[in-house]
């Protein structure tokens, strides 16, 4: 008799429905308290070679995001794009993964975005500070269409599906064309996607490889 038991995927994980949580309760916080304390600068990724960095920043970064634009009108795109992909993507891996595997690789593939985007800064002489959690997002989006290659995904205004892995290779070739080109009034952190692209696919190759029986 085979003892299988089937276990309803959760629509709402803990670990995807707390990182939510806390993204926008700093988000908030930084509305708040941006014009008075500078709440972003503090916890916002500056380059190594300024007084401003700080080791904690390689953390906080992630939970932070655009508050103010230069009009001092409030930013929401932002955020909202970052927590939509993190709902739509990090739930299916948490799931699968469980909650401790699924917390450790988004805090790695966050670190690494933060890691990748200091070392260009530094190579190649750029100034940058950085906010967001697109590269730990990043690295999501890297393992799902790692595991689910040819799931098809529909994307607003593109009216045909588009398998997982066709999207996934079209986001890095923009970061990675973004990053080289240094195309000037770009502020997005292409090299920092590319760190948390990276981070993930190796984390969820090893994984893979190692331990494919328990993986998904």
């Amino acid at each position: 008799m085979s003892d299988y038991r089937f276990t309803r995927p959760d629509r709402f994980p803990p670990v995807v429905k707390n990182l939510i949580i806390i993204n926008v309760l700093v988000w908030i916080a930084q509305l708040i308290y941006d014009k008075q304390w500078g709440l972003t600068i503090k916890i916002g990724l500056w380059p190594v070679n300024t007084p401003f960095f700080e080791p904690y920043q390689l953390l906080t970064h992630m939970f932070a995001h655009a508050s103010y634009d230069g009009n001092n009108n409030i930013i929401f795109f932002h955020i909202l794009f970052n927590m939509f992909g993190l709902y739509m993507f990090g739930r299916i891996l948490e799931n699968i993964w469980g909650p401790k595997r699924f917390l450790f690789f988004y805090l790695a593939c966050g670190i690494g975005a933060a890691g990748a985007h200091l070392l260009m800064q530094y190579l190649l002489g750029t100034f940058s500070f950085a906010v967001g959690a697109s590269g730990a997002v990043m690295g999501i989006f890297i393992a799902f269409g790692y595991l689910f290659p040819n799931t098809e995904l529909m994307i607003i205004p593109i009216p045909v599906p588009i398998k997982a892995k066709w999207l996934v290779l079209f986001y890095v070739l923009i970061d990675l064309f973004g990053g080289i080109g240094q195309i000037a009034g770009d502020d997005i952190a292409h090299f920092a996607h590319l760190g948390g692209a990276l981070t993930g696919f190796l984390i969820v190759f090893f994984w893979n490889k190692t331990n494919r029986k328990t993986l998904y």
